[in-house]
């Protein structure tokens, strides 16, 4: 049990079911998984920036990223369908909780100028998603060996009903929101 699941059961848990009055202890909003992900678009012209951002979110996030490819064809964009444009990950489990409690205590604060992250990334269902401008923020990168600075999308998946019970649960969990 890593130490956010342990701040979860003693303190969060009580806290949510004071707040909403749940009937069943299988109605308490939970973490369910945690996605990450790098778009890039300059890729489709210069494919040697897909594998150092797969090495850097695999680092980031202690489970293996994959590559995603384009579904369509865009001539605009110069884009082939199959073309790799970016690279994800789907954190569940241990490596879950391990990366959120990454993230809200060092990462996040050590960004520049950080005043909160703002409350406008619920989807109405309770899960968050909030943009990253540097993932140079990790503390597991050595910026040094870092070629272009990337931003990704984090997204936190939540059994929440409304976004009312998720903003509380991420809140209670240590999400530093705009107050």
């Amino acid at each position: 049990m890593t130490r956010l699941e342990k701040v979860y059961a003693e303190k969060v848990v009580p806290e949510l079911l004071k707040e909403f009055g749940y009937s069943s202890s299988m109605e308490i909003p939970k973490l369910s998984k945690i996605s990450l992900n790098i778009g890039l678009g300059a890729a489709s012209q210069n494919s040697k920036l897909i594998e150092p951002a797969v090495e850097e979110l695999t680092a980031i996030a202690g489970q293996k990223a994959v590559v995603t490819k384009a579904k369509k064809s865009i001539a605009q964009f110069k884009l082939r369908e199959g073309m790799p444009i970016g690279t994800r990950v789907t954190l569940r489990g241990d490596a879950m909780w391990d990366f959120y409690d990454r993230l809200v205590s060092f990462a996040l604060p050590r960004v520049r100028d950080f005043r909160g992250v703002p409350d406008r990334g619920f989807d109405g269902r309770g899960n968050f998603t909030m943009g990253i401008k540097e993932h140079t923020i990790f503390p597991e990168l050595d910026i040094d060996r870092v070629e272009l600075v990337k931003g990704m999308n984090v997204t936190v998946c939540t059994t929440a009903k409304t976004d009312k019970e998720g903003k509380m649960l991420l809140d209670l969990l240590g999400m530093p929101f705009k107050k």
